[in-house]
């Protein structure tokens, strides 16, 4: 994917804070150079300065991917303080926990701005410098939830389920074009960050993950290595891919369900701050950095994920199976290398 004399060079969006935070470190290990975007100046630093501290180069540019101008202006000091971008990550996302009738138009349209045109316009300006070099990756963080919509995240899931089509469209366009340039979407499940402190909500109780859910360390593993490998998508831990699979079984169930549990399910019994500053749409400052405050339920690593990532093991593993069990079919079908019928006794055994 890059010249083997240069580091590859990583665009990461929502860098600041939770999975974006968690991916900006697990690059930074392999030694990419990252361009950091997101709003917050002061946490963008404090990224980088991890990063840096990890063997990487870094550059914070703060960015509000709602606004295509300035996306395009960040890819382009990215490439000449790092050069030529090889992998775009497009993660930065806004959401509110609240029913239809308490949001109002201005923010719902600013959840979509952030969550689903800001993937529009960080893939085109990922795009605009990957298509003449016919070669990179962009990488869409998505979500189980752009399969299965949940109560109370409406504009959240509408975003989502527009990235998947966003992404399925643009994929065919790239295969029309025989273009080398990989595209892959990740429907993730619940993840432990810090949006759950800052989202903008109507509830009265602290808003808190559905389902089991994971450390961001765990997404940002997916994510670096489904930017390096050829797969179109994939399904991050096993909540994700049960509840893409009941979708498509039981949709009709899975409303019943959620509209049973999918409210009380999505909040703690602590009391939260009608005052209480959201992100929507300024960040709110603080020492946020990957991890939210559920770090004690947290799941820290996926045998889903991980089978998913080495079914080319379990393939191979089924084929030899197989040819290993056809190989001892056929031994037991020559004459004379096995039993056969006729009260148990060999064809050997018979005196005729």
């Amino acid at each position: 994917m890059t010249d083997t004399h240069r580091p590859e060079v990583v665009v990461i969006t929502g860098a600041s804070a939770g999975i974006g935070r968690a991916t900006v470190r697990e690059f930074a290990r392999h030694g990419a150079s990252i361009a950091l975007l997101a709003r917050d100046a002061e946490r963008l630093e404090a990224a980088c300065a991890e990063a840096r501290a990890l063997g990487a180069r870094a550059v914070a540019i703060p960015t509000d991917v709602a606004d295509p101008e300035q996306v395009e202006a960040a890819a382009a000091q990215a490439e000449t303080a790092l050069g030529p971008i090889d992998i775009w990550v497009n993660n930065a996302m806004a959401t509110i926990f609240a029913p239809l009738a308490k949001i109002t138009p201005e923010d719902y349209r600013r959840v979509t701005d952030v969550t689903y045109h800001g993937y529009v316009w960080g893939t085109m300006a990922a795009l605009k410098r990957m298509r003449p070099r016919r070669r990179g990756a962009i990488v869409q963080v998505g979500s189980a939830l752009a399969y299965r919509s949940i109560p109370l995240q409406s504009a959240y899931c509408g975003a989502k389920h527009a990235v998947k089509g966003f992404t399925e469209s643009l994929r065919t366009e790239l295969l029309h074009e025989g273009s080398d340039i990989h595209l892959t979407i990740l429907e993730m499940p619940g993840v432990n960050t810090p949006q759950f402190d800052w989202c903008k909500t109507t509830l009265l109780r602290h808003p808190k993950p559905m389902g089991p859910y994971y450390q961001p360390e765990v997404a940002a593993r997916a994510i670096y290595w489904a930017a390096h490998a050829q797969r179109p998508e994939l399904y991050v831990g096993a909540p994700s891919a049960m509840t893409i699979l009941a979708e498509k079984v039981a949709p009709r169930l899975l409303d019943r369900y959620l509209a049973r549990t999918g409210f009380k399910g999505q909040h703690t019994d602590e009391p939260i701050a009608r005052d209480r500053p959201s992100n929507l749409w300024q960040p709110v400052p603080g020492p946020y950095a990957a991890r939210g405050r559920y770090s004690a339920g947290a799941h820290t690593g996926s045998l889903q994920l991980w089978a998913s990532m080495h079914r080319a093991w379990f393939l191979a593993g089924g084929a030899a199976l197989g040819l290993l069990c056809g190989a001892r079919l056929l031994a037991g079908k020559r004459p004379g290398a096995g039993p056969a019928s006729g009260g148990g006794r060999s064809l050997a055994g018979r005196k005729d």
